[in-house]
């Protein structure tokens, strides 16, 4: 089984390319200094919105390359719903295992459904041109 390019960048590479930042604030978090784990973990997502997604954009321009930052709606409400998610338990400034489960439990959701929801060429092969119905 062969997963799709966007969904292996979703879930895959997202672990491959900040695994640091996941060790440093799993063992900041275990001495009890959470301020400190949730300012790494948050931190490193922050650089990734504001520097590395335009960065990545640039680079492709100068290659040639097509890279939009076109989102599709299911990206866009998966990182609206995550962000809402994160400020939420973030707002009180304290933690404890059922935040850290919610957390976890939202990553699995966007995954498990990122996995099924269906391609964007999928989609518009599906769906037909614009303004055109199909016929079930």
């Amino acid at each position: 089984m062969e997963l799709p390019q966007v969904k292996e960048q979703l879930l895959i590479l997202n672990h491959l390319t900040s695994a640091a930042e996941h060790v440093t604030a799993v063992k900041v978090a275990a001495k009890n200094k959470m301020d400190l784990a949730i300012g790494v973990a948050i931190g490193s997502s922050i650089q990734i919105a504001l520097f590395v997604t335009p960065s990545v954009v640039l680079i492709g321009w100068m290659a040639s390359k097509d890279m939009p930052l076109y989102f599709t709606l299911f990206e866009t409400v998966a990182l609206f719903v995550a962000t809402f998610v994160v400020n939420f338990l973030v707002l009180d400034g304290k933690s404890n295992y059922l935040e850290g489960a919610l957390l976890c439990s939202c990553y699995i959701i966007i995954a498990v459904a990122a996995f099924f929801f269906p391609d964007v060429v999928d989609q518009s092969k599906s769906s037909g041109p614009p303004g055109q119905r199909v016929s079930s």
